[in-house]
């Protein structure tokens, strides 16, 4: 496919994005709908429309208008190329631009500039108080991918030689000692001996740094509560593997490659239905707005609205009083979410604190993408004392 006709593309499966289809259902549809697109053309699309979905405001500003024609248009003005080149209606090429569109378009200013939605910027302003421009300009841009070292079958320096073998270049990155950032052949990483061998796993740098924060327990048994794929767990079974770790999720389809994942690591980390505790560990990586990973799920910043939100604070809260019960006496509940919002951070840990006297806050951390990696925040909390 020539440039212009991946443009094309691009725009078609974000009109289908704009139909309702989620991003991965729209492009997966196009690929068996174009099977002659090879797999440089379906990944040069698949940017394209990313590339739109971070940047949806300011691209319908610069392309005048909100069709997966005017958000290509305005990618091609904000990156300073020539749009006629690729509207030229030359074989697969879009039509040529109209009048209309040849003079629509204009330098987008505030939160427009910064894509954030008008209805959440004062939240993130408050939130991020100065790093709030830095912190959305960053989230413009396509997210690095970061891989996690297991300590249990090699070090950096032997994952990066062996990755390096099979023409993937990465290095050390300095947000968590596992942290690999991938500086070249990112693409090949799931094909190659090395993650076939379990040396490396993908996970953002951002989660490696929050896992390595957690103080691990001597011995007993850690739940990861809300676990997906079990990224987290997985990586804390890296650790101390010498601890039991059982893995829960309210969808558990969502844990179907957690069996392939612990054998390719080298650990074990048992599926459950119901949690039964007590336990010295209970981690909560709780449903979120997800915002502080904006990068990799742009789509997900125009489909959330204030309703969501405040269902999503209320269901952080019912998950955290509902683990108060899961806690050994001595414990740990570790609250994480991949946001930017106080809202479901810190305010969500002073409202549980004061609904349960007696538990107290031991530590917390937040990153933001200005860290390097996604965005993150963990509070460590205790029950008190036995009397």
């Amino acid at each position: 496919m020539t440039p212009a006709a991946r443009i094309a593309a691009a725009a078609q499966v974000l009109d289908a994005i704009a139909g309702g289809l989620a991003a991965e259902q729209a492009l997966s549809r196009w690929g068996r709908s174009n099977r002659f697109a090879g797999s440089g053309d379906r990944a040069a699309i698949r940017d394209h429309v990313f590339d739109a979905l971070r940047c949806h405001r300011s691209f319908s500003a610069r392309g005048g208008g909100e069709s997966g024609r005017a958000l290509m248009l305005g990618m091609l003005r904000a990156q300073g190329r020539d749009s006629a080149e690729m509207f030229s209606g030359v074989g697969h090429a879009p039509a040529v631009l109209t009048e209309a569109e040849a003079a629509a378009g204009e330098v987008p200013e505030g939160v427009q500039a910064l894509d954030c939605p008008d209805w959440l910027a004062d939240d993130l302003k408050s939130s991020l108080g100065d790093d709030f421009a830095p912190v959305l300009k960053a989230m413009q841009a396509r997210a690095d991918v970061f891989l996690r070292v297991n300590a249990l079958a090699s070090t950096p320096e032997a994952a990066c030689a062996a990755l390096g073998i099979e023409g993937i270049s990465a290095e050390p990155f300095p947000l968590a000692t596992t942290a690999l950032r991938v500086t070249d052949g990112a693409r090949r990483i799931r094909n190659s001996q090395a993650f076939a061998d379990g040396l490396v796993e993908l996970q953002d740098a951002g989660s490696q740094a929050i896992c390595e924060a957690l103080s691990l327990p001597a011995e007993g048994r850690v739940l990861d509560y809300c676990a997906g794929g079990g990224g987290k767990s997985l990586a804390l079974a890296c650790r101390a593997p010498h601890l039991t770790y059982v893995a829960h999720d309210a969808h558990p389809l969502r844990m179907n490659d957690l069996p392939a994942r612990t054998t390719r690591a080298g650990v074990r980390i048992a599926p459950i239905e119901a949690p039964e505790g007590p336990y010295e560990l209970v981690v909560a990586d709780v449903p979120c707005s997800g915002s502080g990973a904006w990068r990799r799920q742009p789509e997900a910043k125009w489909r959330l609205d204030r309703a969501g939100l405040e269902a999503l604070l209320a269901t952080q809260a019912r998950i955290l009083d509902t683990l108060v019960a899961h806690v050994s006496p001595g414990g740990q509940l570790a609250y994480m979410t991949c946001s930017l919002l106080d809202a479901e951070n810190d305010a969500q840990i002073a409202a549980f604190l004061s609904r349960h006297p007696g538990w107290t806050r031991e530590s917390s951390l937040r990153l933001t993408p200005l860290d390097g990696g996604d965005g993150f925040f963990l509070a460590v909390m205790r029950p008190p004392e036995e009397s």
